[in-house]
């Protein structure tokens, strides 16, 4: 299929350089997407169905034969040799079972080895004789060592997983997903199937995946590549939002603040004061003639703009075209036969554009939000009712800037901006968004992701037990009404097939201290995994924990408070061994990665060593904060976990 790609001459195809080039481009891609991928199978299942797919049944119809791939793959003639995973066809290859057989005779999975077939095994699904069992391969696969970026789960992709995968477009959806319950996996492969689905209305309105840092995104991005999806862009909430550049850092009160949603309000009505009621006339002279808007015309006119509740550039740029418009009504009745062109040069007039630059000046969202971070008075203006005294003043720097570029602005300033840039102009909206980690998001920080998807849905991932900031989501009813999309369904995934069951057992206690009301995981893995709990009186013996781990095959992960960081980088480095921070490829030379609490979150290892619980819960600024953040340290292992500890354990772990 390659090679019948590159070998397409388009000389005499196209019309001009332009669509050559274009031509040129789609061939690259194309191309690119059909690259081998080394130890990645083009298929992995089969489905013999009892009839053909479509045929009618009462006819006798000779059942038909399928292979479930990554990819469609056809012979030379064009033949399909392997079906998309995507196809409906292939569907019951993920739902059908022994209760629903779905006219299926039979599910084969293949299991691999380094890309070299290596095993099957067969589920005789219509047969009434045989028992339905586990699949060993399922198995197998999900607990395979990972070394590496993640990577997809076509082949293990269950039931339940799949409903969400093929919801339709037109729905936005969120899925609330313990650790290791695949929800991340679930978003990327939605994107797919999705892209699949709808590719025309996709390509042409853009789709984008947000996720919570650049380790994140680095360590899921070949995912959707390696499904020949190339298209997709990545992001974090900072890029979108990235107005001005961040250099400073807010306290944990203020942040909060700054990502209420009452913050918008306060925007909303800051922009609106610039708009000052008219208190002169227009006089526009076009030749000999003088036409005179009233200064209780001109009044009317920007009342109706105010109440129309438009974006603050869009009613500027209709400002002048009114004022045109009652000049040419003027005209008419005098019996001139004005016509558009003529609106639009006295749209121009000079007299005309001074009027509309008193009455509705032009807005910097920069310089509107530095202006209310360091003006007491025009905040309190314009935040009365909204904001308490004490938060205005939590929100007001001490030191005013003297311009937007040396100003030090934060992260939770960048939103406000965000929020400011889309009173004035309104957002581009994308057809599709995944938004993965969403529990860590402020309202403020949902609604300029809401900005993005206006006219398209949304996918929003999260676990509400692993919120880690101060202003973490509460409730998704909550979190999906900031974004704009309260008609959202939510989904609960709770059969988890990444953390071993003594694993998640352990962390689950602290489940009713951080929140109470969601259903612990329950692991559907047969191999209780590898769990041990040490005390030690030094960093030598965390450093030899990690050495045990070292000796099983597949990644390690050593996990600890950030302040402890420095201390264990030191250590490893005096053992004589090699670590990757965060985000930096695993190989199998180059196996354990040192990983600050503070980003653990959507990280996945096959052995972890965290490193003193205490200080993970004592690094965050309050308790609840620093549990969450301890829980999400001890979900990260995929086979093992070994936590060790000089300091008492934190109670609620007892």
């Amino acid at each position: 299929m390659r090679e019948d790609v590159e070998a397409l001459d388009i000389r005499d195809v196209t019309a001009n350089w332009v669509n050559a080039e274009v031509l040129a481009r789609q061939i690259d891609e194309r191309i690119k997407a059909l690259a081998d991928l080394s130890d990645t199978p083009l298929f992995f299942g089969r489905l013999d169905y009892l009839h053909a797919p479509g045929a009618d049944r009462a006819e006798g119809a000779e059942g038909e034969r399928f292979y479930i791939g990554r990819r469609h793959v056809h012979d030379a003639d064009g033949d399909p040799m392997v079906i998309d995973w995507r196809a409906p066809v292939s569907q019951p290859f993920y739902r059908a079972s022994k209760k629903d057989p779905m006219d299926v005779a039979l599910r084969r999975r293949f299991g691999y080895t380094g890309g070299d077939l290596t095993a099957y095994e067969d589920e005789h699904l219509s047969d009434p004789a045989e028992a339905a069992t586990t699949s060993k391969l399922l198995q197998q696969e999900i607990e395979r060592p990972r070394v590496g970026p993640m990577r997809d789960i076509v082949a293990t992709i269950q039931p339940e997983q799949d409903e969400i995968v093929r919801s339709d477009l037109s729905g936005s959806l969120c899925v609330q997903g313990g650790p290791g319950t695949g929800k991340t996996a679930v978003g990327l492969h939605r994107v797919a199937y999705l892209l699949y689905a709808h590719r025309e209305r996709l390509s042409r309105t853009g789709t984008l995946v947000i996720g919570p840092n650049r380790s994140f995104l680095h360590y899921i991005e070949q995912v959707l590549p390696a499904l020949g999806e190339l298209e997709v862009k990545q992001a974090t909430v900072d890029d979108l939002v990235a107005h001005v550049e961040v250099r400073g850092t807010d306290e944990a009160a203020a942040a909060v603040v700054k990502g209420d949603a009452r913050m918008a309000e306060v925007l909303r009505r800051a922009v609106r004061s610039h708009v000052t009621l008219p208190t002169e006339p227009v006089m526009v002279v076009r030749g000999s003639r003088r036409w005179r808007v009233p200064a209780y015309e001109l009044e009317d006119i920007v009342k109706e703009l105010l109440d129309r509740d438009i974006r603050y550039g869009a009613a500027r740029d209709a400002l002048p075209q009114r004022i045109a418009h009652a000049v040419l009504v003027q005209m008419e009745r005098s019996g001139e036969a004005p016509d558009d062109r003529v609106q639009d040069a006295v749209a121009r007039n000079t007299a005309v554009k001074a009027a509309v630059k008193a009455i509705w000046p032009p807005v910097d969202p920069a310089k509107l939000v530095l202006r209310l971070l360091t003006d007491a008075d025009f905040l309190a203006e314009h935040a009365r009712d909204v904001l308490t005294d004490d938060e205005q003043k939590t929100i007001l720097w001490a030191k005013p800037a003297r311009s937007v570029k040396t100003a030090k602005w934060s992260a939770a300033d960048a939103v406000l901006i965000d929020e400011a840039t889309d009173l004035v102009q309104r957002t581009h909206s994308l057809g599709h968004v995944v938004l993965d980690e969403a529990q860590d998001l402020s309202p403020m920080q949902y609604r300029a992701v809401g900005r993005r998807c206006t006219t398209g849905s949304a996918t929003v991932l999260g676990d509400l037990a692993q919120g880690t900031t101060p202003w973490a989501t509460r409730s998704w009813q909550e979190a999906l009404a900031h974004l704009g999309k309260a008609e959202a369904h939510i989904e609960e995934l709770t059969a988890g097939f990444r953390v071993p069951t003594d694993v998640i057992t352990y962390a689950s206690r602290l489940l009713p201290h951080i929140a109470p009301g969601l259903t612990p995981v329950a692991s559907v893995r047969e191999n209780p995994g590898f769990f041990d709990v040490r005390p030690v009186e030094n960093d030598t013996r965390v450093i030899a924990a990690c050495e045990e781990l070292l000796r099983n095959e597949g990644s390690v992960g050593l996990i600890a408070a950030d302040a402890r960081v420095p201390a264990l980088a030191e250590a490893l480095t005096a053992a004589g061994i090699g670590y990757l921070a965060p985000g930096e490829e695993t190989t199998y030379e180059a196996r354990l990665t040192l990983v600050p609490a503070s980003l653990a979150k959507g990280l996945e290892y096959d052995y972890v060593v965290l490193d003193e619980p205490r200080a993970v819960v004592d690094g965050e600024p309050d308790e609840r904060t620093g549990l969450r953040r301890l829980y999400v340290a001890l979900t990260r292992a995929v086979s093992g976990l070994i936590v060790t500890h000089a300091a008492p354990l934190p109670p609620q772990l007892a």
